[in-house]
């Protein structure tokens, strides 16, 4: 399946409501990790990165260079349960990145 030009402005919208809830939340960082956190073989760098900052540094990043370079986006996205994983048991409950995180895995699953 090709990536649509309205799928790629959604995705893109989808990404800033991301960015814009994980500053809300106060974990928006503005230094990346180091370089040898990022090369995780680990799904979700959870060995190296919070997930958090994996969401920040690795998926955000990637999708807007796969954007910005007018490359096909993934078809399967599954993060939100993860996001889900991560906030149990939190103060904060992470329930607006949540539900956005839900709406850019059905946007990037064509659902």
């Amino acid at each position: 399946m090709t990536t649509s030009g309205k799928q790629v402005a959604e995705v893109a919208d989808s990404l800033l409501r991301i960015e814009i809830e994980l500053r809300r939340l106060d974990v928006w960082e503005s230094e990346p990790p180091p370089e040898e956190a990022l090369q995780s073989t680990q799904p979700f760098c959870i060995d190296t990165l919070e997930f958090t900052q994996w969401l920040q540094f690795v998926f955000v990043e990637r999708i807007k260079v796969l954007i910005e370079g007018g490359h096909q986006l993934p078809a399967v996205s599954g993060i939100a349960p993860m996001a889900e994983e991560h906030f149990r048991g939190r103060p904060e409950s992470g329930a607006d990145l949540i539900r956005e995180l839900e709406e850019i895995d059905r946007l990037l699953s064509g659902e």
